[in-house]
Protein backbone atom coordinates (compact mmCIF):
# COMPACT_ATOMS: atom_id res chain seq x y z
CA UNK A 1 0.00 0.00 0.00
CA UNK A 2 1.15 3.40 -0.83
CA UNK A 3 -0.30 6.08 1.03
CA UNK A 4 0.47 10.36 0.76
CA UNK A 5 -0.05 12.13 4.03
CA UNK A 6 -0.17 15.79 3.04
CA UNK A 7 0.36 18.07 6.30
CA UNK A 8 2.72 15.22 7.60
CA UNK A 9 4.59 16.75 9.79
CA UNK A 10 2.59 18.89 11.69
CA UNK A 11 1.28 17.69 15.82
CA UNK A 12 -0.97 15.24 14.67
CA UNK A 13 1.16 14.15 11.49
CA UNK A 14 3.81 13.26 12.96
CA UNK A 15 2.78 11.19 15.16
CA UNK A 16 0.62 9.44 12.53
CA UNK A 17 3.65 8.38 10.50
CA UNK A 18 5.00 6.96 13.26
CA UNK A 19 2.19 4.56 13.99
CA UNK A 20 1.97 3.92 10.68
CA UNK A 21 5.53 2.71 10.11
CA UNK A 22 5.40 1.09 13.12
CA UNK A 23 2.54 -1.02 12.67
CA UNK A 24 1.98 -1.53 8.65
CA UNK A 25 4.17 -2.24 5.99
CA UNK A 26 3.13 0.56 3.43
CA UNK A 27 5.21 2.86 1.79
CA UNK A 28 4.83 6.03 3.01
CA UNK A 29 5.41 9.71 1.42
CA UNK A 30 4.50 12.76 2.97
CA UNK A 31 4.83 16.61 2.55
CA UNK A 32 4.93 19.92 4.24
CA UNK A 33 6.43 23.18 4.48
CA UNK A 34 8.94 22.15 7.41
CA UNK A 35 10.53 18.81 8.13
CA UNK A 36 11.21 19.63 11.84
CA UNK A 37 8.38 17.28 13.45
CA UNK A 38 9.82 13.94 11.27
CA UNK A 39 13.15 14.97 11.20
CA UNK A 40 13.44 11.81 13.19
CA UNK A 41 12.02 9.54 10.94
CA UNK A 42 13.77 10.76 7.58
CA UNK A 43 16.44 7.39 7.80
CA UNK A 44 13.67 4.93 7.67
CA UNK A 45 13.81 3.46 4.14
CA UNK A 46 9.42 3.26 4.01
CA UNK A 47 9.16 7.03 4.31
CA UNK A 48 10.41 9.72 1.70
CA UNK A 49 9.49 13.34 2.67
CA UNK A 50 9.26 16.18 0.41
CA UNK A 51 9.18 19.74 1.07
CA UNK A 52 5.90 21.43 -0.66
CA UNK A 53 3.41 23.53 -0.07
CA UNK A 54 -0.07 22.77 -1.30
CA UNK A 55 -0.97 26.21 -2.04
CA UNK A 56 2.32 26.60 -4.76
CA UNK A 57 3.25 23.29 -5.76
CA UNK A 58 0.09 21.77 -7.21
CA UNK A 59 2.14 19.62 -9.30
CA UNK A 60 3.85 17.84 -6.76
CA UNK A 61 0.47 17.48 -4.77
CA UNK A 62 -1.67 16.11 -7.88
CA UNK A 63 1.23 13.63 -9.42
CA UNK A 64 1.56 12.46 -5.60
CA UNK A 65 -2.25 11.53 -5.48
CA UNK A 66 -2.16 9.83 -8.90
CA UNK A 67 0.34 7.54 -7.25
CA UNK A 68 -1.01 6.54 -3.80
CA UNK A 69 -3.86 4.18 -2.79
CA UNK A 70 -4.84 6.57 -0.18
CA UNK A 71 -4.50 10.26 0.52
CA UNK A 72 -4.27 11.93 4.50
CA UNK A 73 -5.29 15.29 4.07
CA UNK A 74 -4.17 17.29 7.45
CA UNK A 75 -3.35 20.47 5.81
CA UNK A 76 -5.69 23.04 7.75
CA UNK A 77 -4.80 26.29 9.82
CA UNK A 78 -6.07 24.92 13.14
CA UNK A 79 -6.00 28.48 15.48
CA UNK A 80 -8.68 30.65 17.11
CA UNK A 81 -6.23 33.41 16.63
CA UNK A 82 -6.35 32.80 13.26
CA UNK A 83 -10.18 32.53 12.33
CA UNK A 84 -10.07 35.72 14.46
CA UNK A 85 -7.37 37.65 12.48
CA UNK A 86 -6.89 36.19 9.21
CA UNK A 87 -10.81 34.36 8.30
CA UNK A 88 -9.92 34.81 4.44
CA UNK A 89 -6.38 32.93 4.30
CA UNK A 90 -8.64 30.25 6.93
CA UNK A 91 -11.14 29.82 4.40
CA UNK A 92 -8.68 29.85 1.07
CA UNK A 93 -6.42 27.22 3.08
CA UNK A 94 -9.07 24.90 4.86
CA UNK A 95 -11.54 24.49 1.84
CA UNK A 96 -10.31 26.12 -1.17
CA UNK A 97 -7.00 24.44 -1.45
CA UNK A 98 -8.44 21.12 -0.05
CA UNK A 99 -10.93 21.00 -1.97
CA UNK A 100 -8.82 20.40 -5.02
CA UNK A 101 -7.22 17.57 -3.40
CA UNK A 102 -10.87 16.01 -2.57
CA UNK A 103 -11.29 16.89 -7.34
CA UNK A 104 -8.32 15.35 -7.46
CA UNK A 105 -8.59 12.15 -5.58
CA UNK A 106 -11.60 11.92 -6.75
CA UNK A 107 -10.42 11.60 -10.57
CA UNK A 108 -7.92 9.21 -9.30
CA UNK A 109 -9.68 6.72 -7.71
CA UNK A 110 -7.59 7.42 -4.65
CA UNK A 111 -8.74 6.50 -1.03
CA UNK A 112 -9.40 9.97 1.10
CA UNK A 113 -9.04 10.16 4.79
CA UNK A 114 -9.90 13.80 5.30
CA UNK A 115 -9.23 15.76 8.40
CA UNK A 116 -12.12 17.99 9.57
CA UNK A 117 -12.75 19.17 12.82
CA UNK A 118 -15.43 18.81 16.07
CA UNK A 119 -15.90 22.38 15.78
CA UNK A 120 -18.09 21.46 12.66
CA UNK A 121 -20.91 20.58 15.31
CA UNK A 122 -20.35 24.38 16.81
CA UNK A 123 -22.79 25.49 20.09
CA UNK A 124 -24.56 22.70 21.76
CA UNK A 125 -28.32 22.83 21.51
CA UNK A 126 -28.25 23.21 25.19
CA UNK A 127 -26.58 27.02 24.57
CA UNK A 128 -29.73 28.40 22.90
CA UNK A 129 -32.23 27.74 26.03
CA UNK A 130 -32.27 30.45 27.68
CA UNK A 131 -31.89 30.90 31.52
CA UNK A 132 -35.05 30.23 33.84
CA UNK A 133 -36.46 27.74 30.93
CA UNK A 134 -34.73 24.66 32.25
CA UNK A 135 -34.06 23.60 36.14
CA UNK A 136 -30.82 23.08 36.59
CA UNK A 137 -31.08 19.25 37.05
CA UNK A 138 -32.50 19.57 33.97
CA UNK A 139 -29.75 21.39 32.46
CA UNK A 140 -27.12 18.58 34.13
CA UNK A 141 -29.01 16.24 32.65
CA UNK A 142 -29.42 17.02 28.76
CA UNK A 143 -27.75 15.06 26.30
CA UNK A 144 -25.58 17.17 24.22
CA UNK A 145 -22.88 14.15 23.33
CA UNK A 146 -22.35 15.14 19.26
CA UNK A 147 -23.11 12.17 17.36
CA UNK A 148 -21.66 12.40 13.32
CA UNK A 149 -25.23 11.79 12.02
CA UNK A 150 -27.82 13.07 14.37
CA UNK A 151 -26.23 16.04 15.71
CA UNK A 152 -27.70 19.70 14.42
CA UNK A 153 -24.72 22.20 13.00
CA UNK A 154 -25.11 25.41 15.02
CA UNK A 155 -22.40 28.36 14.67
CA UNK A 156 -22.90 32.22 15.50
CA UNK A 157 -23.54 35.32 13.60
CA UNK A 158 -21.80 36.40 10.26
CA UNK A 159 -19.66 39.19 12.16
CA UNK A 160 -18.32 36.18 14.56
CA UNK A 161 -15.23 35.70 12.05
CA UNK A 162 -14.47 32.58 14.49
CA UNK A 163 -16.96 30.77 12.89
CA UNK A 164 -15.19 30.58 9.32
CA UNK A 165 -12.95 27.47 10.17
CA UNK A 166 -15.84 25.68 11.25
CA UNK A 167 -17.66 26.43 8.86
CA UNK A 168 -14.97 26.26 5.92
CA UNK A 169 -14.53 22.35 7.23
CA UNK A 170 -18.47 21.73 7.18
CA UNK A 171 -18.63 22.69 3.49
CA UNK A 172 -15.71 20.59 2.53
CA UNK A 173 -17.05 17.68 4.28
CA UNK A 174 -20.25 18.52 2.58
CA UNK A 175 -18.84 18.40 -1.06
CA UNK A 176 -16.53 15.37 -0.17
CA UNK A 177 -19.86 13.73 0.99
CA UNK A 178 -21.76 14.51 -2.35
CA UNK A 179 -18.41 13.19 -4.53
CA UNK A 180 -19.15 10.07 -2.68
CA UNK A 181 -22.83 10.33 -3.62
CA UNK A 182 -22.08 11.61 -7.73
CA UNK A 183 -18.62 10.06 -8.11
CA UNK A 184 -17.49 7.33 -6.41
CA UNK A 185 -15.41 8.68 -4.30
CA UNK A 186 -13.84 6.34 -1.52
CA UNK A 187 -13.34 8.26 1.58
CA UNK A 188 -13.77 8.73 5.54
CA UNK A 189 -13.59 11.77 7.33
CA UNK A 190 -11.76 12.42 11.42
CA UNK A 191 -13.67 14.89 13.30
CA UNK A 192 -10.64 15.22 16.45
CA UNK A 193 -11.81 16.44 19.64
CA UNK A 194 -8.74 18.14 21.45
CA UNK A 195 -5.62 16.11 20.77
CA UNK A 196 -3.22 17.02 23.10
CA UNK A 197 0.64 15.35 23.20
CA UNK A 198 4.28 15.68 22.60
CA UNK A 199 4.94 18.32 19.76
CA UNK A 200 1.50 19.69 19.81
CA UNK A 201 2.74 23.13 20.30
CA UNK A 202 5.39 25.95 21.15
CA UNK A 203 5.64 28.37 24.31
CA UNK A 204 3.98 31.61 22.93
CA UNK A 205 6.74 33.35 24.75
CA UNK A 206 9.38 31.78 22.89
CA UNK A 207 8.56 33.10 19.56
CA UNK A 208 6.47 36.08 20.54
CA UNK A 209 3.50 34.78 18.92
CA UNK A 210 -0.37 33.70 20.64
CA UNK A 211 -1.35 31.94 17.79
CA UNK A 212 -0.85 28.05 19.91
CA UNK A 213 -3.18 26.36 21.74
CA UNK A 214 -4.84 26.65 25.51
CA UNK A 215 -2.42 23.40 26.75
CA UNK A 216 0.52 25.54 25.25
CA UNK A 217 -0.65 28.47 26.97
CA UNK A 218 -0.67 27.63 30.24
CA UNK A 219 2.52 25.67 29.83
CA UNK A 220 4.11 29.29 28.85
CA UNK A 221 2.47 30.30 32.17
CA UNK A 222 3.66 27.58 34.10
CA UNK A 223 7.32 27.57 33.09
CA UNK A 224 7.63 31.47 33.71
CA UNK A 225 5.81 31.87 36.17
CA UNK A 226 3.38 34.47 34.99
CA UNK A 227 -0.37 33.68 34.79
CA UNK A 228 -3.33 31.26 33.60
CA UNK A 229 -5.68 33.34 31.18
CA UNK A 230 -8.59 32.03 31.32
CA UNK A 231 -10.84 33.40 28.05
CA UNK A 232 -14.53 34.16 29.61
CA UNK A 233 -13.48 32.71 32.85
CA UNK A 234 -12.89 29.63 31.18
CA UNK A 235 -16.28 28.05 31.61
CA UNK A 236 -16.29 26.06 28.46
CA UNK A 237 -16.03 22.35 28.36
CA UNK A 238 -13.71 20.35 26.13
CA UNK A 239 -12.60 16.39 26.41
CA UNK A 240 -9.13 15.86 25.43
CA UNK A 241 -7.39 12.73 24.11
CA UNK A 242 -3.71 11.68 23.93
CA UNK A 243 -2.63 12.04 21.16
CA UNK A 244 -1.12 8.08 20.71
CA UNK A 245 -5.03 7.01 21.55
CA UNK A 246 -5.81 9.35 18.56
CA UNK A 247 -3.39 7.65 16.10
CA UNK A 248 -4.59 4.32 16.79
CA UNK A 249 -7.93 5.21 16.16
CA UNK A 250 -6.96 7.20 12.47
CA UNK A 251 -4.47 4.70 11.84
CA UNK A 252 -6.92 1.65 11.48
CA UNK A 253 -8.99 4.04 9.63
CA UNK A 254 -6.03 4.53 7.14
CA UNK A 255 -4.87 1.29 6.88
CA UNK A 256 -8.74 -0.46 6.42
CA UNK A 257 -9.33 -2.42 3.70
CA UNK A 258 -12.80 -4.10 4.51
CA UNK A 259 -14.61 -1.07 3.28
CA UNK A 260 -16.29 -0.95 6.72
CA UNK A 261 -15.19 2.96 7.04
CA UNK A 262 -16.09 3.84 3.54
CA UNK A 263 -17.62 7.18 3.19
CA UNK A 264 -18.18 7.50 7.18
CA UNK A 265 -17.16 10.35 9.31
CA UNK A 266 -15.58 9.58 12.99
CA UNK A 267 -15.47 11.11 15.92
CA UNK A 268 -12.10 10.73 17.23
CA UNK A 269 -11.95 11.61 21.13
CA UNK A 270 -12.42 10.89 24.90
CA UNK A 271 -15.75 11.73 26.22
CA UNK A 272 -14.23 10.21 29.37
CA UNK A 273 -11.64 13.29 29.85
CA UNK A 274 -14.35 16.23 30.08
CA UNK A 275 -13.40 19.39 32.00
CA UNK A 276 -14.11 22.94 32.08
CA UNK A 277 -11.25 24.93 30.70
CA UNK A 278 -11.23 26.51 34.45
CA UNK A 279 -10.93 23.59 35.60
CA UNK A 280 -8.34 22.33 33.36
CA UNK A 281 -5.89 25.55 34.74
CA UNK A 282 -6.00 24.38 38.09
CA UNK A 283 -5.82 20.43 37.16
CA UNK A 284 -2.55 21.62 35.20
CA UNK A 285 -1.39 24.04 38.22
CA UNK A 286 -1.55 21.33 40.68
CA UNK A 287 0.47 18.39 38.68
CA UNK A 288 3.28 21.06 38.04
CA UNK A 289 3.32 21.75 41.76
CA UNK A 290 3.44 18.07 42.44
CA UNK A 291 5.82 16.97 39.66
CA UNK A 292 7.86 19.84 37.68
CA UNK A 293 7.96 22.91 40.23
CA UNK A 294 11.71 23.29 41.79
CA UNK A 295 9.80 24.73 45.19
CA UNK A 296 11.00 27.77 44.46
CA UNK A 297 10.25 29.82 40.68
CA UNK A 298 7.13 31.90 41.19
CA UNK A 299 3.88 30.00 40.64
CA UNK A 300 1.34 31.69 38.34
CA UNK A 301 -1.86 33.28 38.81
CA UNK A 302 -4.98 32.62 37.20
CA UNK A 303 -6.85 35.07 35.90
CA UNK A 304 -9.85 35.86 33.72
CA UNK A 305 -9.76 37.64 30.58
CA UNK A 306 -12.38 38.48 27.61
CA UNK A 307 -12.58 36.59 24.54
CA UNK A 308 -12.71 39.68 22.46
CA UNK A 309 -9.76 41.10 24.42
CA UNK A 310 -7.56 37.77 24.24
CA UNK A 311 -8.54 36.86 20.40
CA UNK A 312 -10.30 39.74 18.80
CA UNK A 313 -13.79 41.29 18.55
CA UNK A 314 -14.76 38.14 15.84
CA UNK A 315 -14.67 35.92 18.68
CA UNK A 316 -17.38 33.40 20.09
CA UNK A 317 -17.11 30.21 21.44
CA UNK A 318 -18.50 26.85 21.42
CA UNK A 319 -19.89 25.68 24.73
CA UNK A 320 -19.13 22.38 25.35
CA UNK A 321 -17.94 19.67 22.99
CA UNK A 322 -17.78 16.10 23.98
CA UNK A 323 -18.23 13.20 21.44
CA UNK A 324 -20.17 10.12 20.46
CA UNK A 325 -17.73 7.32 19.90
CA UNK A 326 -20.30 4.67 19.23
CA UNK A 327 -18.94 4.46 15.76
CA UNK A 328 -15.92 4.09 16.34
CA UNK A 329 -16.47 1.58 18.58
CA UNK A 330 -18.28 -0.50 17.01
CA UNK A 331 -16.80 -0.51 13.49
CA UNK A 332 -12.83 0.06 14.77
CA UNK A 333 -12.92 -1.62 17.67
CA UNK A 334 -11.46 0.71 18.99
CA UNK A 335 -11.38 2.60 22.48
CA UNK A 336 -9.15 5.23 23.94
CA UNK A 337 -6.76 4.42 27.14
CA UNK A 338 -5.16 7.81 28.43
CA UNK A 339 -7.43 9.38 31.66
CA UNK A 340 -7.20 13.09 31.76
CA UNK A 341 -4.45 13.07 34.82
CA UNK A 342 -1.96 11.02 32.79
CA UNK A 343 -2.18 12.56 29.18
CA UNK A 344 -1.60 16.37 31.06
CA UNK A 345 0.88 14.43 33.10
CA UNK A 346 2.47 13.32 29.75
CA UNK A 347 2.03 16.05 27.65
CA UNK A 348 3.47 18.62 30.33
CA UNK A 349 7.06 16.40 30.86
CA UNK A 350 6.98 16.46 27.07
CA UNK A 351 6.86 20.49 26.98
CA UNK A 352 9.50 20.51 30.13
CA UNK A 353 11.83 18.52 28.39
CA UNK A 354 11.22 20.50 25.45
CA UNK A 355 11.72 23.68 27.13
CA UNK A 356 15.20 22.29 28.84
CA UNK A 357 16.74 21.36 25.33
CA UNK A 358 16.11 24.89 24.46
CA UNK A 359 18.23 26.28 27.09
CA UNK A 360 21.08 24.53 26.72
CA UNK A 361 23.67 26.79 25.37
CA UNK A 362 24.85 25.49 21.81
CA UNK A 363 28.57 24.26 21.34
CA UNK A 364 30.19 26.00 18.60
CA UNK A 365 32.56 23.26 17.04
CA UNK A 366 35.53 25.26 15.32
Amino acid sequence: MKICLLGCAGFIGSHLVEWLLKNSDAEITGTDITDAKVRHLLGNPRFTYIHSDIRDDKETTGRLIAESDVVVDLVAVASPTMYVRNPLEVFDLDFMENIRVVEQCAANKTRLIQFSTCEIYGRTWLSLVPDGLMTPEARAAADVTMSESETCMIVGPIEKSRWIYSVSKQLLERVIHAYGQDRGLDYAIIRPFNFVGSRIDFLPSERNDDSPRVIAHFMDGLIHGTQLKLVDGGQALRAYTYIDDAVEAVGRITLDQSGVTTRQAFNVGNPNNEISVEGLAREMLSIWREKFWDGVSPLPEIVSVPGTTFYGEGYEDCDRRVPDISKARELLGWEPQWSLRSLLEATMGAFVEDYKRSQMPVVQVS
